[in-house]
């Protein structure tokens, strides 16, 4: 099993719906086990500023799909969910992202592991603290901490009092 962080958001529709799909219908997937779930963060759009607010919340999990297997299967599971398709930095029904895969460092024509704006995101950062501050970026060298402590982003992260339901 190798150890995989998954980054989750949503600005459209019921975002604390889409949420819980997309990680009732992770922990279905065959070959991935959730193993902790961050707080689910409103934040303020990156990029496109006039666009809803963000739920977004990072998961953990271990599994044994490759990581082009896994971008495919979270691929999958957007679409289920009811992505459609968004400009880039546009409003969108679930985004899931794959941030780190073990220790790898991965440059795929589809995909790059760890996710490349994971230090300018407060966002992600933040709940990636969350579940765990030491773990180490495999491309700079740092624990989730520092990169957090040393970010630019500004933009409001706000963690919110909604649970998700974990059913196994």
């Amino acid at each position: 099993m190798r150890r995989a962080f998954l980054g989750l958001g949503s600005n459209l529709g019921d975002r604390f719906a889409q949420l819980q799909s997309a990680v009732e219908a992770i922990g279905r997937t065959p070959g991935i086990e959730i193993i902790r779930l961050s707080s689910i963060y409103e934040t303020e759009p990156v990029g496109m500023k006039e666009q809803p607010a963000f739920y977004n919340m990072v998961v953990e999990a271990q599994t044994e799909l490759e990581p082009k297997s896994l971008f495919h299967t979270i691929k999958e599971i957007e679409t289920a969910i009811g992505r459609t398709t968004s400009v880039r930095w546009g409003p969108r029904e679930i985004d899931i992202d794959l941030l780190y895969f073990d220790s790898a460092v991965i440059s795929d024509p589809e995909f790059q592991v760890p996710h490349p704006e994971i230090a300018n995101r407060n966002f992600v950062l933040i709940p990636l603290a969350e579940i765990d501050g030491s773990f180490i970026d495999p491309r700079r060298r740092q624990p989730i901490r520092s990169l957090l402590a040393a970010s630019l982003d500004r933009s409001a992260v706000k963690r919110l009092d909604l649970v998700l339901s974990l059913s196994h």
